[in-house]
């Protein structure tokens, strides 16, 4: 009777409270003074910190004495499984790339499905298991989320703020691209608790980008303003109408696999082409793969002042002149192009209804970037400050925003606590996260975990933490009637709408049938503000067990169901395997099943691994038997 996961979450409200002992407002999202709050711009290839300061009131990008404010967004592992982060990890990148994770960013909620096309373009292994499970990277024997590695990166950029602003840093405001759907925000705020952050907010890097430029913080400003946003993997533009301090976000739209990655990897495949490299060449040396990316990288930035770059890959030189490179990347500045009118489209308004132009992310450097943008919008572009920067800078103002300092920016009714959902294992799946914005709504899509299964408990339940055990029951009811179907097959839809008064009701459908059923909640009720402190004090203290817990669930879930489908497989196409199979599959069965009473995730995941690979062979076999049988007496045009 329980909920299986299809996709992941969205945000919510509170009611106005005040609080002694911990320095949060409920009712504004802001903490006391003393408490320094900073803006984190976790990005894809770099990542910064930034803070407003207390004597100038302006915001800074924190520097260590080498006078570099970014920490490349780079993960390497040891053989001893110890892991190193930033400029540490990035000499890795050649010598030992298997166990070296870049552009993370780009995995953060997504499935193994949604990236298999790319899969080539990562040096390290992505476990490929065919399901819409989310992606996991596999380092020796250990099996990390996207969710993990990110956290290890928020890590070091928290331990990287202490040391420079000598005080403990606890409270952040993260960016994210405008267009990160609901699984990816949730993944980032997943990322910071488990880095020992709470995160205040989630902001769009566009509103971020705007506040560096001082865009909407005069209250009797009024513009239409559009933030061109390319960084190292993603990509959107985002058309903001600012009003007396409001920002209403017009349209957005853009790519979250699109930025200078695919820059660096056009020159890389035009270099394997001449060079004469096969793919199978680059998949066995993967060292190669990480020079040609490292020197087209390079090439990129070198052009951006220079008319032709010279290098070297595996000792064979390679060259490109800027109009031969322009050339390479205007496929990729015609598809922001085609973002950009789409997003005006969708807003409703013209380029002549645009005031000002903001560039933002380290590909805005590459000059026919900048031309193509400020000859769409007819007016010079936005590029005064560092574009690595820009985003980093605006959050640092948010998080001054949200600690009471600046009172000119309109800050709306939040949610103290997230809203979720029990689903298998008793994991809490988030659809409302805390310090969300109301009135809101947020909805995904479950389905069943057991053939002809007619009905759903649909428990809903306030807190932090990964366990619903750990968290406020707050109503249960049960959607019955599903018509009897495959499991995986019903399609039920959960939405959780919460009104401007703090009501919060959920409803639960069946897409197939219609038969749907609706409950009515008020989430803060009966809770002290000792209550709600002690909650999200419990969900920071708890926050690596919770994410260990959660990850052994969703992998023993996912083992679980392996076996249920390959026993069910061996029944119905017996005939189609030989003995050696079955006894092979079989006592991988065993395996797998002891690996789940050891409640050991990587162990468990590693012999989920194991079962795939003996039974996957079978299953193309049967497929194609399917095949013939269906296209006997029948001809191909």
């Amino acid at each position: 009777m329980h909920l299986v996961d299809w996709a992941l979450p969205p945000c919510c409200r509170t009611f106005a409270r005040n609080m002694g002992k911990v320095a949060i407002n409920l009712a504004t999202g802001s903490l006391q003074k003393e408490e320094v709050i900073v803006g984190i711009d976790l990005g894809t290839t770099n990542s910064l910190v930034a803070v407003v300061r207390e004597d100038s009131k302006a915001p800074v990008a924190l520097k260590e004495t080498d006078g570099l404010s970014l920490v490349p967004s780079i993960v390497h592992f040891n053989e001893a499984g110890d892991a190193f982060i930033g400029n540490a990890a990035k000499e890795h990148l050649v010598t030992d790339p298997s166990r070296t994770i870049y552009s993370v960013k780009r995995l953060m909620g997504k499935s193994y499905k949604d990236v298999s096309g790319d899969s080539g373009f990562f040096s390290y292994k992505i476990l490929d298991d065919d399901t819409d499970s989310l992606v996991k990277v596999q380092i020796g024997d250990r099996f990390y989320s996207p969710i993990e590695l990110s956290s290890l990166i928020l890590k070091e950029l928290k331990h990287r703020a202490e040391h420079i602003l000598k005080t403990p840093v606890n409270k952040a405001v993260i960016t994210v691209p405008a267009y990160f759907n609901d699984a990816q925000r949730q993944a980032t705020r997943d990322a910071g608790k488990l880095a020992g952050l709470d995160v205040l907010r989630i902001v769009n890097e566009p509103t971020a980008a705007s506040l560096a430029y001082g865009l909407g913080l005069k209250p009797e400003e009024e513009k239409t303003i559009a933030v061109y946003d390319l960084g190292g993997g993603t990509f959107d533009i985002s058309i903001l109408k600012i009003t007396n301090g409001i920002f209403e976000v017009l349209s957005t739209h853009g790519d979250t696999y699109l930025g200078g990655d695919d820059m660096d990897r056009a020159l890389s495949l035009h270099w394997q082409k001449e060079l004469g490299i096969t793919d199978e060449e680059l998949h066995s040396h993967k060292s190669i793969a990480q020079e040609l990316r490292l020197t087209a990288e390079e090439a990129k930035k070198h052009l951006s002042a220079n008319e032709s770059y010279r290098g070297t890959v595996g000792g064979q030189e390679v060259s490109i002149s800027k109009n031969a490179f322009n050339e390479l990347i205007q496929p990729l500045i015609d598809r922001t192009i085609g973002s950009c009118k789409n997003a005006l489209k969708d807003a409703g308004i013209t380029v002549k209804d645009i005031n000002a132009v903001v560039m933002v992310g380290g590909s805005t450097r590459v000059p026919l970037v900048k031309e193509s943008i400020s000859s769409l919008f007819e007016q010079q572009v936005h590029d005064e400050l560092n574009p690595d920067e820009v985003v980093a800078l605006g959050a640092a103002i948010q998080a001054d925003i949200l600690a009471g300092n600046n009172k000119d920016v309109l800050l709306l009714d939040i949610t103290p606590l997230s809203l979720g959902i029990e689903t298998m294992g008793g994991l809490m799946d988030v659809l409302i996260p805390r310090n969300s914005k109301i009135p809101t709504k947020a909805g995904r899509q479950y389905t069943t975990h057991k053939d002809g299964q007619s009905g759903m408990r649909i428990s809903v339940y306030q807190g932090e933490r990964d366990l619903v055990k750990d968290n406020r029951k707050l109503a249960e009811f049960n959607l019955t009637g599903i018509p009897a179907m495959p499991a995986g097959l019903p399609k039920v839809e959960v939405n959780f709408l919460v009104d401007a008064d703090g009501i919060l009701k959920v409803s639960a459908t069946e897409l197939r049938s219609g038969v749907a059923q609706t409950i009515e909640v008020k989430p803060q009720y009966g809770l002290t503000d000792a209550q709600v402190e002690q909650m999200l004090m419990d969900s920071l203290t708890h926050a690596k067990e919770d994410i260990e817990t959660r990850a052994l669930v969703e992998a023993v879930t996912e083992a679980e169901q392996m076996i249920e489908t390959t026993e069910k497989f061996m029944v119905k196409n017996g005939e189609l395997l030989n003995e050696e199979e079955i006894a092979q599959t079989k006592s991988q069965i065993a395996n797998l099943k002891h690996a789940i009473s050891g409640k050991d995730k990587d162990k468990v995941q590693q012999a989920t691994e194991e079962l795939n690979e003996i039974t996957r062979p079978f299953a193309e076999r049967v497929m194609d038997v399917a095949i013939k049988e269906a296209m006997k007496g029948k001809k191909i045009l």
